[in-house]
């Protein structure tokens, strides 16, 4: 899960609406936290990332009721009372305002923990983390390096390891992800062909 700061002070991401539920205005959540217990309390107040021209842009949402539906979260929320109203939610992502005393969460970093730190492939540095950008499917990490930006999705296949003490997160990232891809025109073999061969005497 990645914690950014917000304008009202730090804040976390704690989870994204994904499809209404009934039609009493339930929504189902995509949880970003380890801790729901916590965090979806009744009474727990949210702000919100959506679109400006939503309706819902610069409001917040307050929290009635945390259900699980066959293992699946399922949120009620004050002023939300039916289908109609609770599609205008859909694709909206769940900030809290984080206590600055309060134990952070395991994986869990703030955006500027993440910017600066040295991207390590395989032990060699690649680049160092200029922003992270939150989209509503996944986080990007985007990582300066000497050919310009990479893009890096945050998740744990590609970034298996965060360290702060040392300032390095470990990247695994896919063939091609940093560097191009040889063309597979079948020049490789002639250039082979071209080294001068060791002969004796």
């Amino acid at each position: 899960m990645v914690a950014a700061p917000k304008n009202s002070g730090t804040q976390l991401r704690v989870g994204r609406l994904t499809k209404a539920h009934g039609l009493k205005g339930a929504i189902k959540l995509e949880l970003y936290t380890d801790d729901p217990e916590r965090r979806f309390v009744p009474g727990a107040v949210f702000s919100l990332q959506v679109p400006t021209t939503s309706k819902w842009h610069g409001k917040t949402l307050e929290l009635r009721e945390l259900r699980w539906y066959n293992g699946h979260p399922v949120g009620f929320f004050v002023g939300v009372d039916d289908r109609t109203e609770a599609e205008t939610l859909i694709k909206a992502i769940l900030w809290v305002d984080a206590d600055t005393d309060e134990a952070p969460e395991d994986d869990a970093w703030y955006d500027h923990q993440l910017v600066g730190l040295t991207a390590l492939r395989d032990g060699v540095p690649v680049g160092k983390v200029a922003r992270v950008d939150h989209l509503p499917a996944q986080d990007l990490l985007a990582i300066e390096t000497d050919a310009g930006e990479v893009l890096v999705p945050f998740v744990a296949a590609i970034v298996p390891a965060v360290d702060i003490e040392t300032g390095t997160l470990t990247v695994t990232p896919p063939a091609g992800l940093f560097e191009e891809l040889p063309e597979e025109d079948g020049e490789q073999p002639l250039a082979s062909a071209e080294e001068p061969a060791d002969t004796e005497g």
